[in-house]
């Protein structure tokens, strides 16, 4: 779950972002629609706790990120959340098994290579688990990115714009297993974006269309 009670925002000499009370249910999927620079990835960092608020609350997974600080927040991020960014930072220099292994070593988890095999083979990756990011199509890549995203069974996933560049039909079926790995581990969904198809795909979300300057609610989608 999320809830944000008066969030805020400012980077250093620019007004403040001012976002909307928000309340999302665990399990619930959540899309962040406005164009680029307009402060959907700000959104997706105070959520993961890499940005602290300069107003306000935010509440994620039922921890409230204001009374987090230091390894604190580093831990209880590495519990909770799965993030998946944009550029998908995978290690040119190991194996996607290596690179899942890596992300339980970056998190402070015990190495456990069933979890690894396991999550491979939920995302449909175990025939690839020795090949290298630069073997991998752009699609394959992704998914490997998602099951780095999702090893830990966080209780929140976060999604920045995951269908850019992507045609519709390699953008439908990231969407489809997005949404079918958040419902899978019951995790809370947010996926910031500026592709309309999103919205097409998952039409039940609820969404929240950002601005410059401020994010308004725009209700629920369907």
């Amino acid at each position: 779950m999320i809830r944000t009670t008066q969030l805020a925002y400012g980077y250093q000499g620019q007004a403040a972002i001012r976002f909307p009370d928000l309340d999302l249910a665990q399990a619930g999927v959540l899309l962040l629609q406005g164009p680029s620079g307009s402060g959907k990835s700000t959104w997706l960092a105070l959520a993961a706790g890499l940005l602290r608020a300069g107003g306000g609350s935010m509440v994620v997974a039922g921890q409230d990120l204001g009374l987090l600080q230091g390894s604190a927040l580093d831990a209880w991020r590495a519990r909770a959340i799965g993030f998946l960014p944009q550029r998908l930072h995978l290690s040119s220099a190991l194996t996607v098994q290596g690179n899942l292994e890596l992300a339980q070593w970056a998190a402070g988890a015990t190495a456990d290579g069933e979890a690894v095999r396991r999550t491979l083979h939920a995302l449909g990756l175990a025939n690839l688990a020795q090949r290298r990011p630069d073997q991998l199509s752009g699609g394959q890549a992704q998914r490997v990115a998602l099951a780095r995203a999702v090893l830990l069974n966080p209780r929140v996933i976060l999604a920045d714009e995951p269908t850019a560049s992507l045609d519709d039909t390699a953008a439908g079926a990231a969407l489809q297993l997005l949404g079918a790995t958040a419902h899978r581990l019951q995790a809370t969904l947010v996926i910031a974006t500026h592709d309309a198809r999103v919205a097409q795909a998952l039409p039940a979300a609820q969404l929240c269309r950002i601005g410059v300057q401020s994010i308004e609610p725009a209700g629920v989608a369907g």
